[in-house]
């Protein structure tokens, strides 16, 4: 799928969520933000590699540097805590429905959304005040438009950058509890459809996780 294409889509399932008021439910509003980060994480490399493109160049200022994996990891992490809420959600709406709106209030909903964002940019001001707080000992030319960390880290003539693969580590651990919670999640979900008695049941609930199945699984891949 192209950049161009991708934005579109991410547009139009935010203008769709918006606009239409019966998409005013917990699942949609967390896919609404969902939208608005991948959208954003799509702006944050395509605008600078189609300037690179048309100016045959493969440069990136210090600041830009720092900008674009800022937001990059801000996103990212933002993203990942989205889809482990949202998973959270569907568990809830199919195993719990009595306790469904108790548990995922609206106020519940914001809160929960407000602490995804919250935690991809604290997340990302840790990884970036890491990163270029090590000495540069060997230039601050990177050959190419995008920012990548193990190309800052080749750079730096410091054993901080220990410090740095330690966050990575501990990234990457985080990443993979939220894979887990997200797979565990779904298997007791699908347990629980498969135990309603009615084919049309058993149907319709498992249609409610289409839309979340949709976004997860090419999102932690």
């Amino acid at each position: 799928m192209s950049a161009d294409t991708e934005l579109f889509h991410y547009s139009l399932i935010i203008t769709t969520i918006a606009c239409d008021h019966h998409l005013h439910t917990p699942m949609y509003f967390f896919l609404l933000n969902l939208s608005l980060l991948d959208l954003g994480t799509i702006s944050t490399i395509v605008p600078k590699s189609m300037v690179n493109s048309l100016w045959n160049a493969r440069a990136i200022s210090y600041l830009g540097c720092a900008a674009q994996l800022f937001l990059f990891f801000f996103l990212i992490s933002a993203e990942y805590c989205l889809l482990t809420i949202m998973a959270h959600d569907r568990h809830v709406a199919i195993c719990k429905p009595l306790h469904y709106e108790t548990i995922l209030g609206s106020r519940a909903c914001v809160h929960m959304a407000a602490a995804a964002w919250g935690t991809g940019f604290l997340y990302a001001l840790l990884h970036t005040a890491s990163i270029f707080s090590l000495p540069l000992c060997q230039g601050n030319v990177l050959d190419q438009f995008f920012c990548e960390i193990p190309h800052i880290l080749k750079l730096s003539c410091s054993h901080a950058y220990l410090r740095e693969i330690g966050l990575l580590v501990v990234s990457a651990c985080l990443a993979f509890g939220c894979f887990v919670f997200i797979v565990v999640t779904y298997v007791q979900i699908f347990r629980a459809v498969l135990r309603i008695p009615s084919e049309q049941g058993r149907h319709k609930a498992f249609s409610t996780c289409l839309p979340h199945l949709a976004v997860v699984l090419p999102g932690v891949s």
